[in-house]
């Protein structure tokens, strides 16, 4: 029993990173642009608050530098795809490439590396236990003593549902994807809302990119190691809504949790085991994919 209350307490760390980037990339998904960029926001973010925490100490120093850097990897994305009419693939994959090369090239100049960055004297991210659910069995064991971006995440999931299906911006970014006429008839800019989409994702991977490297206290080059793709993935399983959002994620977070604690226990290849989430990542493609086309 204590092994599975550590593995499901591990998932929820895990999927922090995960809801981040899919709820970000919701926005932009609803507003008509898939946003395969994840992966670059989120490597952009995670490099930007190591080096800002090195430098200044500050955890806010991290977090803050990883937003504004995912954020105007964003703009750029938008500039590109909806002023210069760029394909949104081709950006989306440009802009993974130069997150991946410039983050290599930034730790070489910064740090004199191209390895690991760490943060040997600060602290890691504090801890927050919730009283009284703490006492709870079980469930005080998987919601509480996590980090405060666990909980972040949640509240800023739920702002998002309330933004997307309870405010007049909501209804008109969702009318972005296939209904665009009505807004231009209102007098409205489609392209406005979508660009706002993208600040909007670059502003949740900067969180996300920021939780990966400060609760491992380094940076690692790629350290996403395909997390921005699995949002993605998990943004079409969840049905494109938060809630299934959150599920999703905690399944996929299961998945690589289950993996790291499987390793010294199942007579398995250990290259197999690290391999289950990546795994669980094509089945899922494959079953939306299904889905989708026996929904058309």
């Amino acid at each position: 029993m204590k092994n599975v209350l550590a593995v499901l307490h591990s998932a929820v760390t895990i999927m922090t990173p995960l809801l981040f980037a899919a709820t970000g990339g919701l926005f932009t998904e609803l507003a008509g642009m898939l946003n395969i960029a994840l992966e670059g926001l989120l490597l952009a973010g995670a490099f930007s608050a190591i080096a800002a925490v090195y430098y200044t100490g500050s955890f806010t120093a991290g977090l803050i530098a990883a937003i504004f850097t995912s954020v105007t990897l964003s703009a750029l994305l938008a500039f590109t795809t909806l002023n210069l009419r760029s394909n949104v693939f081709i950006t989306g994959l440009a802009a993974n490439l130069l997150a991946g090369g410039m983050t290599v090239v930034l730790s070489q100049h910064f740090f004199n590396t191209r390895g690991v960055v760490a943060l040997h004297d600060i602290a890691r991210l504090p801890l927050v236990t919730i009283p009284f659910i703490n006492t709870i069995p079980v469930i005080g064991a998987l919601l509480s003593g996590h980090s405060a971006y666990v909980y972040a995440g949640w509240l800023l999931l739920l702002v998002s549902w309330l933004v997307i299906y309870k405010t007049p911006f909501g209804y008109r970014l969702r009318a972005c994807d296939k209904h665009s006429t009505a807004l231009v008839s209102l007098g409205l800019q489609p392209d406005a809302y979508r660009r706002i989409a993208f600040l909007v994702s670059g502003f949740f991977c900067g969180i996300g990119g920021s939780f990966l490297s400060l609760n491992l206290g380094a940076f690692v080059p790629n350290m996403t190691a395909g997390k921005g793709w699995i949002a993605l993935v998990v943004i079409f399983l969840g049905a494109r809504r938060p809630l299934g959002i959150l599920a999703a994620a905690f399944i996929f977070g299961l998945a690589e949790s289950f993996s790291n604690y499987a390793q010294g226990l199942l007579n398995v290849p250990a290259d197999f085991i690290l391999a289950m989430p990546y795994l669980l990542t094509l089945l899922a493609m494959i079953f939306v994919s299904v889905r989708v086309k026996q929904h058309h």
